[in-house]
Protein backbone atom coordinates (compact mmCIF):
# COMPACT_ATOMS: atom_id res chain seq x y z
CA UNK A 1 0.00 0.00 0.00
CA UNK A 2 1.08 3.44 -0.97
CA UNK A 3 1.13 6.20 1.70
CA UNK A 4 1.18 10.40 0.45
CA UNK A 5 3.76 12.06 2.43
CA UNK A 6 4.65 15.78 2.65
CA UNK A 7 8.67 16.23 3.79
CA UNK A 8 9.67 19.51 5.91
CA UNK A 9 12.89 20.67 5.35
CA UNK A 10 14.32 23.22 7.82
CA UNK A 11 16.07 25.91 7.58
CA UNK A 12 17.07 25.27 3.83
CA UNK A 13 17.62 28.37 0.77
CA UNK A 14 17.34 31.01 3.63
CA UNK A 15 19.50 33.82 2.66
CA UNK A 16 21.75 31.96 0.43
CA UNK A 17 22.51 29.52 2.84
CA UNK A 18 22.28 25.83 2.42
CA UNK A 19 21.21 26.06 -0.95
CA UNK A 20 19.41 23.32 -1.94
CA UNK A 21 17.51 23.59 -5.84
CA UNK A 22 14.16 21.88 -5.24
CA UNK A 23 14.38 19.83 -8.88
CA UNK A 24 17.46 18.31 -6.82
CA UNK A 25 15.30 17.39 -4.16
CA UNK A 26 12.66 16.21 -6.92
CA UNK A 27 15.42 13.98 -8.45
CA UNK A 28 16.78 12.89 -4.94
CA UNK A 29 13.61 11.61 -3.73
CA UNK A 30 13.00 10.06 -6.86
CA UNK A 31 16.31 8.34 -6.75
CA UNK A 32 15.33 7.21 -3.78
CA UNK A 33 12.27 4.92 -4.86
CA UNK A 34 9.50 7.34 -4.16
CA UNK A 35 6.74 8.33 -6.47
CA UNK A 36 4.50 11.18 -7.40
CA UNK A 37 7.28 13.80 -6.50
CA UNK A 38 6.35 17.35 -6.00
CA UNK A 39 7.65 20.44 -4.21
CA UNK A 40 6.35 23.23 -3.09
CA UNK A 41 7.68 27.05 -2.54
CA UNK A 42 11.42 26.97 -2.86
CA UNK A 43 11.72 26.58 1.37
CA UNK A 44 11.80 23.15 1.41
CA UNK A 45 8.67 20.94 1.03
CA UNK A 46 8.54 18.44 -0.74
CA UNK A 47 5.15 15.76 -1.50
CA UNK A 48 6.14 12.00 -1.99
CA UNK A 49 4.11 8.51 -2.33
CA UNK A 50 5.88 5.44 -0.95
CA UNK A 51 4.80 1.78 0.36
CA UNK A 52 7.71 1.18 2.35
CA UNK A 53 9.20 2.65 5.72
CA UNK A 54 7.42 4.84 8.27
CA UNK A 55 8.05 8.68 8.77
CA UNK A 56 10.94 8.37 10.88
CA UNK A 57 12.83 6.07 8.52
CA UNK A 58 12.01 7.91 5.91
CA UNK A 59 13.13 11.40 7.46
CA UNK A 60 16.39 9.35 8.18
CA UNK A 61 17.12 8.27 4.58
CA UNK A 62 16.30 11.89 3.51
CA UNK A 63 18.67 13.44 5.62
CA UNK A 64 21.46 11.07 5.06
CA UNK A 65 20.53 11.44 1.09
CA UNK A 66 21.02 15.51 1.36
CA UNK A 67 24.11 15.20 3.06
CA UNK A 68 25.90 12.37 1.41
CA UNK A 69 24.63 14.71 -2.25
CA UNK A 70 25.20 18.20 -0.68
CA UNK A 71 27.22 18.18 1.72
CA UNK A 72 25.55 19.42 4.79
CA UNK A 73 23.44 18.50 7.43
CA UNK A 74 19.41 19.36 7.06
CA UNK A 75 16.69 18.45 9.39
CA UNK A 76 13.75 16.69 8.40
CA UNK A 77 10.26 15.56 9.05
CA UNK A 78 7.92 13.47 7.18
CA UNK A 79 4.09 13.72 7.95
CA UNK A 80 1.68 11.96 5.93
CA UNK A 81 -1.87 13.53 5.26
CA UNK A 82 -3.82 12.02 7.84
CA UNK A 83 -1.52 13.83 10.47
CA UNK A 84 -1.53 17.12 8.40
CA UNK A 85 -5.17 16.80 7.96
CA UNK A 86 -5.54 16.59 11.72
CA UNK A 87 -3.21 19.20 12.70
CA UNK A 88 -5.13 21.75 10.42
CA UNK A 89 -8.69 20.21 11.86
CA UNK A 90 -7.55 20.72 15.37
CA UNK A 91 -6.31 24.65 15.00
CA UNK A 92 -7.77 26.20 18.23
CA UNK A 93 -6.97 29.30 16.57
CA UNK A 94 -9.70 31.16 14.16
CA UNK A 95 -7.94 30.11 10.89
CA UNK A 96 -10.68 31.63 8.20
CA UNK A 97 -10.78 34.52 10.03
CA UNK A 98 -7.00 35.37 9.78
CA UNK A 99 -4.79 36.54 7.99
CA UNK A 100 -1.89 33.71 6.20
CA UNK A 101 0.76 35.59 8.16
CA UNK A 102 -0.84 35.48 11.29
CA UNK A 103 -1.12 32.07 12.04
CA UNK A 104 1.61 29.20 11.96
CA UNK A 105 2.60 26.21 12.67
CA UNK A 106 5.67 24.98 13.99
CA UNK A 107 6.12 20.64 13.38
CA UNK A 108 8.19 19.12 16.24
CA UNK A 109 9.86 15.54 15.81
CA UNK A 110 8.32 14.30 19.32
CA UNK A 111 5.34 14.62 21.55
CA UNK A 112 5.72 18.49 23.44
CA UNK A 113 3.66 18.97 26.86
CA UNK A 114 3.09 22.82 28.40
CA UNK A 115 6.07 22.54 31.11
CA UNK A 116 8.50 22.67 28.28
CA UNK A 117 7.15 26.46 27.90
CA UNK A 118 6.81 27.47 31.24
CA UNK A 119 9.44 29.59 31.01
CA UNK A 120 7.86 31.99 28.48
CA UNK A 121 5.66 34.47 30.25
CA UNK A 122 2.91 34.70 28.05
CA UNK A 123 0.89 37.49 29.28
CA UNK A 124 3.47 39.68 28.83
CA UNK A 125 2.96 38.71 25.03
CA UNK A 126 -0.58 38.92 24.61
CA UNK A 127 -2.19 39.80 21.92
CA UNK A 128 0.25 36.98 20.37
CA UNK A 129 -0.56 33.39 21.86
CA UNK A 130 0.46 29.84 21.13
CA UNK A 131 -1.71 26.45 21.60
CA UNK A 132 0.18 22.94 21.64
CA UNK A 133 -1.14 20.06 19.68
CA UNK A 134 -0.40 16.48 18.77
CA UNK A 135 3.66 16.91 18.03
CA UNK A 136 2.55 20.61 16.73
CA UNK A 137 2.42 23.98 18.21
CA UNK A 138 0.00 26.60 16.86
CA UNK A 139 1.37 30.12 17.23
CA UNK A 140 -1.20 32.89 16.73
CA UNK A 141 1.05 36.55 16.04
CA UNK A 142 -1.10 39.09 14.48
CA UNK A 143 2.09 41.39 13.66
CA UNK A 144 3.22 38.80 11.53
CA UNK A 145 6.26 35.83 12.56
CA UNK A 146 9.20 38.13 11.44
CA UNK A 147 8.29 41.14 14.05
CA UNK A 148 6.71 38.24 16.73
CA UNK A 149 8.36 38.53 19.98
CA UNK A 150 6.81 35.45 21.11
CA UNK A 151 7.94 33.49 18.46
CA UNK A 152 11.31 34.53 19.35
CA UNK A 153 11.00 32.96 22.60
CA UNK A 154 9.84 30.08 21.39
CA UNK A 155 12.39 29.19 19.27
CA UNK A 156 15.56 29.42 21.88
CA UNK A 157 17.22 26.57 21.70
CA UNK A 158 16.80 25.93 25.19
CA UNK A 159 12.95 25.64 24.79
CA UNK A 160 13.50 23.35 21.23
CA UNK A 161 16.60 20.67 22.79
CA UNK A 162 16.29 17.41 21.80
CA UNK A 163 13.51 18.19 18.69
CA UNK A 164 13.47 19.12 15.37
CA UNK A 165 11.45 22.01 14.57
CA UNK A 166 10.27 23.65 11.87
CA UNK A 167 7.57 26.23 11.36
CA UNK A 168 5.14 26.94 8.03
CA UNK A 169 2.60 29.48 7.90
CA UNK A 170 -1.19 28.83 7.43
CA UNK A 171 -1.50 28.98 3.46
CA UNK A 172 1.70 26.29 3.55
CA UNK A 173 0.06 24.13 6.11
CA UNK A 174 -3.29 24.09 4.11
CA UNK A 175 -1.18 23.37 0.82
CA UNK A 176 0.45 20.44 2.14
CA UNK A 177 -2.78 18.88 3.22
CA UNK A 178 -4.39 19.31 -0.37
CA UNK A 179 -0.88 18.23 -1.86
CA UNK A 180 -0.83 15.12 0.24
CA UNK A 181 -4.81 14.13 -0.41
CA UNK A 182 -4.60 11.08 -2.22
Amino acid sequence: MTTTYAALLRGINVGGNRKLPMAELRTLLEELGHGDVRTYLQSGQAVFSSGHGDEESLAAGLTAAIEKRFGFAVDVLVRDHAYLRAVADACPFPAAELEAKQLHATYFSAPVDEERFAGIDRAAHLPEDFRLGDRVLYLYAPVGLGRSKLAEQLAKPRVNKGLIATTRNWNTVLKLVEMTRQ
